[in-house]
């Protein structure tokens, strides 16, 4: 049984490793919380970015600047610790240098070529390794943490981003918002869509939308992670958009034209994005629906009344859409 310590320290961990998602590709999203004996906690800490210091690292360095290094009992993960040498030194030899007795893991590494070593590694030192799924009351928390983990499942098990698209319907069933407007969607609805584009590493549109829409494609009405720059593709040809937002574009993004939308897939997988979100016209959404090359679709309906309804589809046992405070409010279709 997992204790209310260990539950409540998965929640720290995962809502920190949140706050960096849209920054960590092509690294997952990874938290870690460190405990001391009693079950307090001493550190909630996250992965930032490649390149530097994993969860588990960065969540150690923090406890020694902090004077509780010697406190440290348990470590909470929210994905088993690395046990191979990348950029940085393997997690397991961290925690194993540490005082930690205690390692309780939200998710297995999906990366078939490693997934079960590092928790082999600390069990075979003499750690003490849980699984939060093993736990009888860990379900919830587990799914959460395969929600945080799912884009970079998706890139390690199928050699391509996860897929979300983004649909904004009127109260008709219409895409297109009345003449002088760019959106018909409430301020609410509008944040969540820009704080969706956040999380995200690449945007996939059409030639249509950026002749008809002249879009930016950047993030606003919420604060975006400094210094981001991500992967814009463009269905269709160079020549049908009008230069000068190719020039613009080309400013905030890397560009890529798939005048094929059959490449789309081979072309996703050349990039190193973890998520990519669809913000695209009726041609390109139909295209992607008849080859089934989305993992979840959001859909957002204007209702009568002015407010909005949200709706999602998603084609796996969970969603990374299901960390957003907006879930609560979707309904699966």
């Amino acid at each position: 049984m997992m204790p209310n310590c260990v539950a409540q320290a998965f929640e720290a961990a995962i809502a920190e490793a949140w706050r960096f998602v849209g920054q960590t590709a092509p690294n997952p999203a990874v938290g870690c919380t460190l405990l001391d004996e009693a079950g307090e906690v001493l550190i909630v800490a996250a992965h930032h970015r490649a390149g530097q210091l994993h969860a588990e690292r960065l969540a150690l360095e923090q406890a020694k600047r902090a004077g509780v290094f010697s406190r440290v009992h348990t470590a909470v993960v929210t994905l088993e610790p690395c046990n191979h040498t990348g950029r940085t030194r393997p997690c397991t030899e961290a925690l194993l240098e540490s005082p930690a007795q205690t390692v309780w893991i939200g998710c297995p590494d999906p990366n078939p070529h490693v997934a079960g070593g590092g928790a082999a590694a600390l069990t075979k030192a003499g750690v003490s390794v849980h699984w939060l799924a093993e736990s009888p009351n860990g379900a919830d928390l587990a799914a959460r943490c395969r929600a945080l983990l799912a884009p970079f499942a998706m890139r390690m098990t199928q050699g391509r981003p996860w897929i979300t698209v983004k649909q904004a319907l009127d109260e008709h069933g219409s895409m297109v918002p009345p003449a002088g407007q760019t959106t018909f969607t409430t301020p609410e609805s509008l944040r969540f869509a820009h704080a969706l584009r956040r999380a995200t590493d690449l945007v996939i549109t059409g030639t249509g939308t950026v002749v008809a829409d002249n879009p930016s494609f950047t993030v606003r009405h919420v604060q975006d992670h400094a210094e981001r720059r991500r992967d814009l593709v463009v269905c269709g040809h160079s020549a049908h958009v009008p230069t000068h937002w190719l020039e613009q574009a080309r400013t905030r993004f890397d560009v890529h034209f798939c005048p094929d939308i059959q490449k789309l897939p081979a072309l996703l997988a050349e990039t190193s994005a973890l998520w990519a979100m669809v913000e695209a016209g009726p041609r390109v959404l139909a295209a992607l629906r008849e080859q089934n090359l989305w993992d979840d679709w959001l859909t957002i309906r204007q209702e009568a009344h002015g407010a909005d309804h949200f709706s999602v589809t998603t084609r796996h046992a969970t969603t990374p859409l299901a960390l957003f405070p907006e879930w609560a409010r979707c309904a699966e279709e």
